[in-house]
């Protein structure tokens, strides 16, 4: 699965509710099959195993340190979520940041609940656990994530527990986000990996982030290469500009590297008076192309007001 994070206003169901378990007493070894219900149980570090694709980042950073030294000193409290492989591994659905802790923490094994999950619950289970542990997402996590459980409520046919509720709304309900902040958000996914960990690290803002996203991947990479050789962020007026060529069906590479070397040109930066008047020109004028028009046609008009002026002089 893949990368992730979440903001204060995602509301979801507690631990309990989640798992819906009774916990036993841990024991030494992985468990044989358990057909008649779940438990906690102590799985060593190397049968465990991060989902295929799992969009939640796990770094070693002062928040890993801390939460290692807590688990070298009280032991992991909350266990994990993981399902069976096929190989007698397991696959850890949600507590991939403990396991790294454990790890750095030099412990051997880690509680975790073992669970039989399909594909598409495996799916809605890691995103929902991680959502409600994580306190912070970053742009990609979350692109991914809300990706992910869409994908696996719509492919499950069960879209909610009220007949005609879409995905969409159980997402809506679940975060806090509207539908559109949703869609938005899933845009990212489009974009390629060196875009997104821009978006990521603050140096591609989101808005724009989401306009490129309709552009192919050699398009972006191209935008990509700009900015690292213009040391610039693209602007919302750039990124809508480019969105339209490519609609249009005329954007190249030449374009891309033109509107995007503007952010790098003090004098090729558009005067905030001339934003007013871009609708009236073709998508693919540069802004200095429009300043450039709109002061000569002031200066004939000025000519023409001069001249006005100098024959009511003379008739006077």
């Amino acid at each position: 699965m893949g990368k992730m994070k979440v903001t204060d206003n995602i509301v979801l169901s507690g631990y309990n509710d989640i798992f819906s378990v009774t916990a036993e007493p841990a024991v030494a070894s992985p468990p044989t099959a358990d057909t008649q219900g779940e438990r906690i149980v102590e799985i060593p570090l190397t049968k465990l195993h991060p989902p295929e694709f799992h969009p939640f980042h796990v770094n070693d950073d002062d928040s890993m340190i801390r939460l290692s030294k807590n688990i070298k000193q009280y032991g992991v409290r909350n266990p994990g979520l993981a399902r069976p492989r096929p190989d007698g591994d397991y696959e850890l659905l949600c507590g991939n940041r403990r396991h790294r802790a454990s790890e750095l923490a030099e412990l051997p094994n880690m509680p975790v609940i073992i669970r039989k999950l399909d594909d598409h619950s495996a799916a809605i289970a890691m995103v929902d656990s991680n959502l409600e542990h994580r306190e912070k997402l970053l742009f990609s996590e979350k692109a991914w994530a809300y990706q992910i459980k869409l994908e696996a409520l719509n492919h499950q046919g069960k879209k909610s527990d009220n007949p005609g509720e879409l995905s969409i709304n159980i997402l809506c309900n679940q975060t806090g986000e509207s539908k559109n902040q949703i869609y938005r958000l899933v845009r990212l996914t489009k974009l390629i990996v060196t875009l997104l960990d821009k978006v990521d690290s603050n140096q591609l803002a989101f808005n724009p982030a989401v306009e490129l996203s309709y552009l192919s991947q050699k398009e972006q990479s191209a935008i990509a290469s700009a900015m690292d050789k213009y040391e610039i962020k693209p602007t919302l007026s750039q990124a809508v500009r480019l969105k339209k060529l490519k609609q249009a069906e005329e954007l190249t590479l030449e374009m891309i590297d033109s509107i995007l070397s503007e952010s790098n040109n003090p004098h090729t930066k558009e005067p905030t008076g001339t934003m007013r008047y871009r609708e009236y020109f073709p998508s693919d004028y540069s802004q200095t192309q429009i300043d450039e028009i709109i002061t000569a046609l002031l200066k004939d008009w000025q000519l023409a007001q001069s001249s006005t002026v100098n024959k009511t002089d003379e008739a006077a």
